[in-house]
């Protein structure tokens, strides 16, 4: 049997090489345009954060004379590093928050037995399917009457609150895939349930908690439409509203020293994902199993 299938594959005639080749062509090619449309807008960005000027008219992905002024006129010209101390505080305690409670909240869901838990389960499913904004008005009359508004906090608190549903899901699902044998065992060497989380179960979700870590530091760096909406002072804005400030209007043509903002915001994030992408690969994967 194995010699038949041997000689099938050895018989390929002229005809059959030639499709195979196109075949491959035609995969790179698609890989290739794929790859310049998502490449050359960065190049572009990163090449006009190093061009002379300010407008569109002199930017271009490959600078002729480069040069570090865009980003000098950054920090001397703007309260960039304010914005971008805010922006960070905001997400490490998002991060922190986010982590706590889809953690423990994934966990209670998936291990525990308790009146109400299917009706619990169901009410975070539909609450994820309605959008965040659609609550905008609610949210800052909210705001308005606990005198949140133009604080950092109320950010925090929407962030952190707004993907429990999601995360809860995302954790529950991952937990599925641990054997329950390893909570009965340490119940009965007399771990309680708190110990049992702590000692065994925490350290086995490890993969899908960074994954949660990195997508909830990664929100307010990107989000515009929340911090703009609640936060008016030019000293506790996020980056995003700073950076979009140098472009907004007739009189702000600010472009290359924007790109520069951009690069500096988009380098670290790239060199999380790089370092951590095993981990989020992981448990986004483990977290979509069906549970």
């Amino acid at each position: 049997m194995t010699v038949l299938t041997n000689r099938k594959k050895n018989n390929k005639t002229f005809v059959d090489y030639v499709k195979e080749v196109l075949a491959y062509i035609g995969i790179y090619s698609v890989l290739l345009i794929f790859a310049f449309v998502i490449l050359y807008p960065v190049i572009w960005i990163v090449g006009s954060s190093f061009t002379k000027g300010s407008s569109l008219a002199t930017a271009s992905a490959i600078p002729r004379n480069p040069s570090l002024s865009n980003y000098i006129r950054l920090f001397e010209e703007t309260k960039y590093k304010q914005w971008y101390l805010n922006t960070l505080t905001i997400a490490v305690i998002n991060m922190a928050v986010s982590v706590v409670l889809t953690g423990t909240m994934g966990y209670v869901f998936a291990r525990l037995k308790f009146a109400g838990k299917k009706f619990g389960l169901l009410s975070i499913l539909i609450l994820q399917m309605f959008p965040s904004f659609m609550g905008m008005i609610a949210i800052y009359v909210l705001f308005l009457n606990f005198g949140l508004l133009d604080q950092p906090l109320a950010l925090v608190l929407i962030y952190a609150t707004g993907q429990i549903p999601y995360n809860t899901w995302l954790v529950k699902g991952y937990l599925k895939n641990v054997p329950i044998s390893l909570d009965e065992a340490a119940y009965i060497d007399g771990a309680t349930k708190y110990q049992t989380f702590k000692r065994i179960i925490l350290p086995l979700m490890s993969p899908i908690l960074t994954f949660v870590a990195v997508t909830q530091f990664m929100a307010p760096w990107f989000d515009f439409i929340l911090p703009s909406f609640l936060i008016s002072s030019d000293e506790k804005k996020t980056l995003a509203v700073g950076l979009y400030e140098l472009i907004n209007g007739q009189a702000n043509n600010n472009f290359t020293m924007f790109a520069a903002g951009s690069v500096i915001v988009a380098a670290p994030v790239a060199l999380l994902y790089l370092f951590l992408q095993k981990y989020l690969v992981e448990g986004l994967s483990a977290g979509a199993n069906k549970g």
